[in-house]
């Protein structure tokens, strides 16, 4: 007899690594729209990307095995409803847009940026 397995998040964390944590917790905070709080507990600090309950988040940390790059896995970043503003953010805090915002068929509409440390990342809106 099988039993229903709980269907999880593929996601459960994303570290993004960082060169400079204080710039990045401006930039990431900007984009957002939201506060990146700066935690630092247990030998580690970090900027903890905003998320409620058990939702998926992760952290902006330096890293001194992991370097920010834009050739590797394309993260997504929720800006639902402020895709626009988002993008406005990127330019106005250092970070580069290297693919304008664009319909991505019935997921919404996505941007890709460059963050100020060089990271890839992808913007997301279901309602642009």
């Amino acid at each position: 007899m099988s039993t229903k397995v709980e269907v999880k998040n593929t996601f459960c964390w994303i570290d993004v690594p960082v060169t400079d944590l204080e710039r990045a917790i401006k930039f990431y905070t900007a984009i957002l729209g939201q506060t990146v709080q700066k935690i630092a507990e247990h030998g580690f600090e970090f900027g903890l990307l905003p998320h409620e309950e058990n939702n998926v988040s992760g952290c902006l940390t330096v890293m001194p095995d992991r370097k920010p790059s834009k050739d590797g896995p394309l993260v997504y970043l929720n800006v639902d409803g402020r895709l626009d503003k988002a993008i406005a953010e990127v330019k106005e805090h250092g970070g580069e847009v290297i693919k304008a915002k664009e319909p991505i068929g019935p997921y919404g509409f996505r941007a890709v940026i460059v963050d100020t440390e060089g990271n890839a990342i992808a913007l997301h809106a279901k309602n642009a």
